[in-house]
């Protein structure tokens, strides 16, 4: 913690670094991890993890941002416990989102880095040039070891939020077709077997399901069933 604190000319030591990730994949199941160490040892009752709520998509930079805002505009609203230093994993473009939430909470005196995996790079809010700590350094090890426990987190939170999503359906992949008219076609026809069954005309008779939405879900019902006898 000392080296650490010299090597990125911090105010006072690092006893409490909190260190957060984002894991998606392709903009979906999309959360944030919040990992604490205090005094370079990892504190698993005081982790956080969060369901992205606000940003739909691929967008890194703007959910990073949303899981900073709620952690410490709880902290501040309830007079918690704040951080020496604040770990973010990624580049530039994470860091300054970061940076960002803190300036609109009035906590930009906290200091922030981000931690690049690519090159191992330092970030600082303000600054063009990263800071290139030598890989032996133990200080760099310590970011390291923080980081990646961030990521671990993350990971874990996001396959356990995956693993309890329903299987999909072979109507999920039909373009247009929503929940709502799903559900109607599953109720009218009781089966994905019985849709497959069943005649355009058939397929109109469901609220909502048009001509042209009828012929998609025929063609698409049709083509899957040829691609699994090939299969």
């Amino acid at each position: 913690m000392l080296n650490l604190q010299k090597d990125l000319n911090l105010p006072k030591l690092p006893q409490r670094i909190e260190a957060f990730d984002i894991s998606t994949m392709q903009g979906k199941f999309a959360v944030g991890s919040m990992v604490t160490f205090i005094n370079a040892q990892a504190k698993p009752n005081e982790y956080r993890r969060f369901k992205i709520k606000t940003v739909s998509g691929i967008d890194d930079f703007a959910m990073m941002a949303e899981v900073v805002e709620r952690r410490y505009k709880r902290q501040t609203a309830e007079h918690g416990i704040l951080p020496d230093l604040i770990l973010i994993d990624g580049g530039k473009g994470q860091l300054n989102a970061a940076y960002e939430v803190l300036v609109k909470l009035n906590l930009a005196s906290i200091p922030v880095i981000g931690l690049a995996k690519r090159l191992e790079e330092v970030f600082i809010p303000q600054t063009t040039e990263p800071i290139l700590l030598p890989k032996a350094s133990i200080a760099l090890q310590l970011l390291q070891r923080i980081r990646d426990e961030a990521h671990r987190f993350a990971i874990t939170y996001h396959r356990k939020i995956r693993q309890k999503q329903p299987p999909k359906s072979v109507l999920d992949e039909i373009a247009g077709l929503g929940e709502t008219k799903k559900q109607a076609l599953l109720k009218a026809f009781r089966s994905i077997s019985n849709i497959r069954k069943a005649s355009v005309s058939d397929l109109m008779t469901v609220k909502g399901i048009g001509p042209k939405m009828a012929q998609n879900i025929k063609l698409a019902l049709t083509t899957t069933k040829d691609n699994e006898g090939n299969g």
